[in-house]
């Protein structure tokens, strides 16, 4: 474990541990998975990426429409 610190482009650097023992090589894209007050830092693979991609077909509506229905239902709850 390892300590970074954040730049003022809001940059980090990968400790040299952390990058070995997860094998992070230049170029290679990652995913910060936000828990809480906890975040993770998770390298994306090709199929990481595919399965994402269609995680919306077949669906009745569109994933704009699927958010916009349930920040309607947000503030129907807040008005209560």
């Amino acid at each position: 474990m390892g300590i970074s610190k954040i730049t003022r482009n809001f940059q980090i650097t990968l400790p040299k541990d952390v990058r070995e023992l997860k094998d992070f090589r230049v170029g290679e894209k990652v995913l910060f998975v936000v828990e809480g007050d906890r975040v993770d830092i998770v390298k994306i693979d090709k199929n990481i990426v595919k399965e994402a991609a269609g995680l919306w077909a077949g669906m009745k509506e569109t994933g704009v429409e699927y958010e916009t229905r349930l920040r309607k239902e947000w503030t129907k709850r807040q008005l209560k």
